[in-house]
């Protein structure tokens, strides 16, 4: 056998490797059992790590639980309270040291920078695999069969035929990056899976919250326009399917959203639109303010609650601090990717609820499914300042209980 045939021989083999054991399971949906079998020894492998660590460290280990609840201990008692006056009270100076230690608790531990840098692990999980090989294979598959498999159907006219075959693009190319992941996934309550007209609202923790969701059915997505890889992917992906790419500053691309969205659920044969109403990822710990505009739409909502397990793998991309390539990388090079996914009851808009009660309602429902804190801030304040608006309201709380003062109403006037 001369050079020409042994490669042609070991290309044969491995294509016919790719398609058996790689493509067919993927495209049908079907597990090989390979994941579980790696779940199973790695669970195993990290427990008797753990228990070996924890062996006469008992102490240190009850003092990292303690220390993750938090850094500082906070007074979250009211303003007029923490001043220890009523309504009404002259100004004093000692009112400069009540301001001065909520700063200080603002800087060291506020709650809404901590939610976008990594979840800290009160366990050691053997660091992170060298190993990356399989998995970059497996990416390059997924991706490059994504990027080509969309461009090809796009060619196609719009019919029942291009609907099914970018179906099972999407179905088929999600489920080899998440299996690049080394990705299990636990879908709980299937019976309440978002359904075509509707629109599916979940929290946002990374990136490929989107190939867990699509590994187990379709949508028509809504999100940020992207440079790079993610932006190469985009463009294909939108070839083959009305997915609706925005860009955040401009208005414009706003109200062409919130068009789109009205002109779907006016189409009940429509796929489900994937909307995370947060705007950014949040470190898989809790779940920031909802933008109103998803609910002031009608329609169906379908909440879904995400939670990874940090235990394996930190799946949270600090955008700020990380490109999609060296993420991916990061992610790729963890034990697994293994999380929770739950399918919740539709939610409808109540009579007499406007759409910001509508959203802390679906948000709230997300918190407690997922385990997840719920907290009132924007998300958008990982990119921008505090807006004067919440400076003022503080300000004016303050004023209020100086000016409410008797003797200085009559001084001021």
């Amino acid at each position: 056998m001369d050079g020409t045939e042994l490669a042609g021989q070991i290309l044969y083999t491995w294509l016919t490797l790719v398609f058996g054991l790689i493509l067919l399971p993927s495209a049908f949906g079907v597990s090989l059992g390979i994941s579980e079998i790696y779940m199973k020894i790695l669970v195993k492998t990290l427990e008797w790590a753990t228990l070996r660590i924890e062996t006469g460290v008992a102490k240190q280990s009850a003092l990292k639980n303690s220390a993750s609840v938090g850094i500082i201990q906070r007074d979250e008692s009211p303003m007029e309270k923490g001043l220890s006056g009523l309504r009404g009270r002259d100004f004093e100076l000692s009112d400069v040291f009540y301001f001065s230690k909520k700063g200080l608790e603002a800087i060291v531990e506020d709650e809404v920078t901590q939610r976008f840098s990594s979840e800290e692990l009160v366990s050691w999980n053997l660091l992170t695999r060298t190993n990356v090989n399989f998995q970059l294979t497996l990416a390059f598959i997924g991706i490059s069969l994504f990027v080509i498999g969309t461009t090809l159907v796009g060619q196609l006219p719009r019919n029942r035929l291009k609907n099914l075959l970018s179906e099972l693009v999407h179905l088929t190319c999600c489920r080899i990056c998440v299996r690049a992941l080394s990705g299990t996934i636990h879908y709980h309550n299937r019976q309440y899976r978002p359904q075509k007209g509707g629109i599916c609202v979940a929290n946002h923790t990374s990136p490929i919250d989107v190939l867990i969701l699509t590994t187990d059915g379709c949508y028509t997505m809504v999100g940020q326009v992207h440079g790079g890889l993610m932006g190469i992917i985009q463009r294909a992906m939108v070839k083959a399917c009305p997915h609706v790419w925005f860009e955040r500053s401009e208005m414009k691309d706003r109200h062409l959203v919130i068009k789109r969205l009205k002109e779907h659920i006016a189409h009940k044969k429509e796929l489900p639109i994937l909307i995370f109403p947060e705007g950014t990822c949040i470190n898989n710990t809790s779940v920031m303010m909802f933008k109103k505009g998803s609910f002031e739409i009608g329609g169906t909502i379908h909440p879904v609650a995400i939670k990874y397990n940090p235990q394996f793998g930190d799946a949270f991309w600090n955008s700020s601090k990380y490109n999609i390539v060296s993420y991916l990388l990061r992610v790729m090079t963890s034990w697994a990717i293994v999380c929770d996914v739950w399918y919740m009851p539709p939610m409808t808009r109540e009579e007499g609820e406007d759409a910001v009660q509508f959203a802390n309602r679906v948000k709230s429902a997300i918190a407690v499914q997922g385990g997840l804190t719920e907290l009132p801030w924007d998300g958008g304040l990982k990119r921008a300042k505090v807006k004067d608006a919440f400076k003022e309201e503080q300000q004016k709380n303050y004023s209020k209980m100086i000016v409410g003062n008797g003797s200085l109403k009559s001084e001021l006037d």
